[in-house]
């Protein structure tokens, strides 16, 4: 028998059976008989496999705008940030990443120093590239104008709004602070570290991991300023190597100097042993000689 009946609904279809007794269509909401799933590229098993279809997912989204804030929409956004990032300065050429605090007031010393590093290296054939706030990132932008160079300004979302300094010709803004770091590295050719805080102590850091991992070749990173930079290096010296925390030779990575026109120099001087990403290393005018190149 095909049939059931039900007290209050009259006859009951069999569930393996529709009324011309053939085999009804079974609706699975488990997953499949060995348990795996596919979504996409992934491949699901047991409770991870108890999951909706995307396109479920995509066209009974909940709520205005609720999908803007899911991590997949952020992944799109951190691509955007990469794709336009990588457009702008693919052409920039040999270029040396400056960074310094963006409390430096102007007409000090630090300030000063900040406007003739940037000149220097664009009279060297370099881009400069900065935060793109004020204090020292100001300055060097503006020593990149003075010297008739490229000033690029490199632009984070924070609190309190700081906005790009005035002597930006090319500012890029990025929310998030990694994909703004790739940039920084990525399309430069060593490092000039001014006087700064904590922003700044974290590009030097980084920098200094990524050499020391050999993420990047020949990369210099020259501190400006012996009396700011002396006590932290003697606190590496003497507290991180000689509890094994870092190696001797890890205070190779960086050189410290304190005449701006010495420290573009010995940045010149590594970025002509420096793979540049955008077509070949530079030589000792800063300017292309061919080579392979850095991906």
């Amino acid at each position: 028998m095909g049939m059931s009946t039900d007290p209050q609904h009259g006859p009951k279809q069999n569930p393996e059976q529709n009324p011309a007794g053939k085999p009804a269509r079974e609706v699975r909401s488990t997953p499949a008989p060995n348990g795996i799933r596919h979504k996409g590229p992934l491949e699901l098993r047991r409770k991870a496999a108890k999951v909706t279809m995307s396109d479920q997912t995509l066209l009974d989204t909940k709520g205005p705008g609720q999908f803007v804030h899911t991590d997949p929409w952020r992944v799109l956004r951190i691509q955007s940030e990469f794709v336009e990032g990588f457009g702008a300065l693919a052409d920039l050429g040999p270029a040396v990443s400056v960074f310094g605090s963006a409390r430096t007031v102007p007409g000090t010393l630090n300030y000063e120093l900040g406007v003739e590093v940037g000149r220097k290296l664009a009279e060297a054939g370099l881009a400069v590239i900065t935060g793109g706030g004020p204090g020292s990132m100001e300055a060097a932008n503006k020593g990149a104008v003075q010297g008739n160079g490229i000033s690029v300004g490199l632009g984070i979302e924070l609190p309190f709004e700081q906005g790009m300094n005035q002597w930006v010709d090319l500012g890029i803004n990025f929310r998030y602070f990694f994909a703004r770091k790739t940039m920084f590295v990525k399309y430069a050719q060593g490092f000039i570290v001014l006087p700064g805080g904590l922003g700044t102590l974290d590009e030097l850091f980084e920098a200094m991991v990524l050499v020391q991992t050999r993420k990047v070749t020949s990369f210099p990173i020259v501190l400006v300023g012996t009396a700011f930079w002396t006590p932290m290096l003697d606190w590496v010296r003497d507290t991180l190597v000689t509890e094994g925390m870092v190696s001797e030779e890890d205070l190779d990575l960086v050189q410290v100097v304190d005449d701006a026109a010495l420290a573009v120099e010995l940045v010149v001087e590594g970025a002509a042993r420096h793979r540049n990403p955008n077509g070949g290393s530079t030589n000792g005018n800063g300017t292309g000689n061919g080579g392979a190149t850095r991906g």
